[in-house]
Order: structure tokens, then C-alpha cells, then sequence
């Protein structure tokens, strides 16, 4: 049996930026805003919204691609979960989830005609 874990979204790019390492490799870290639209039991509309941070490596996606990822930019990305844990410099235990890009698209803004998810 084999096992998914893979992660699909459309959204818009909030914040990003460009790591680049001595051996030649680079990362766009870049968070997503997306949007769920659900009615609650008044039928009033709900919007949900989630920020998901991405990160995207010059190894599997073309570099002259990560340049385009700034602000604003409407994108699809593909890619798996990730969970780190970490430890903070006072002790605390921290849990974050990402996701490690395979794929990115950029989609041009006159394209898209994107609305919330809805569940209903």
C-alpha cells in the first residue's frame, strides 16, 4: 500500500522571499492566503480564511519561476505536508506544518475568476 500526502492550493501570495545558499541552490519561502465559504445554521455566510506557509526549491522549480512569487500574485501550488518541531530558546516545545512545493503555477490575474470554497 501506498501512502498520499499531497496538498493542493489556489490562493493568493502574501509575504516572500529568496534564500540563496553557497552551493547554488535557492529557496522562495512564501505564504498563501485561501478562503471556505460555509452558511451557519442562521443562513448566515461564514468565510474562513487559512494562511499556509510554502516553501519552493530551485531544484524542482525553475528559478526564473521562484523571482515571480511576490505579493499579490495569485498561484496553485502542489506539493506535501511537512511537521517540524522545534524548541524555542526558552524551553517551549513548538510544532509548524508547511508545505514543500513540487509544482507552482502562476496565474494570470485576467484568468482568474476565483471564489471561495464553498460547502454548501
Amino acid at each position: 500500500m501506498e501512502f498520499l500526502n499531497q496538498t493542493e492550493l489556489c490562493g493568493i501570495v502574501g509575504r516572500a522571499d529568496i534564500n540563496t545558499f553557497p552551493n547554488n541552490s535557492s529557496v522562495c519561502n512564501f505564504s498563501v492566503v485561501t478562503e471556505y465559504s460555509t452558511i451557519d445554521k442562521d443562513r448566515n455566510s461564514i468565510i474562513e480564511t487559512n494562511w499556509f506557509n510554502v516553501s519552493a526549491w530551485s531544484g524542482r522549480i525553475p528559478l526564473e519561476e521562484l523571482y515571480k512569487i511576490q505579493k499579490g500574485v495569485w498561484v496553485k501550488v502542489v506539493g506535501r505536508n511537512r511537521t517540524r518541531r522545534y524548541t524555542t530558546q526558552n524551553g517551549e516545545e513548538r510544532t509548524t506544518m508547511d508545505i514543500v512545493a513540487h509544482s507552482v503555477e502562476i496565474l494570470p490575474r485576467e484568468d482568474v475568476k476565483m471564489q471561495p470554497q464553498k460547502d454548501y
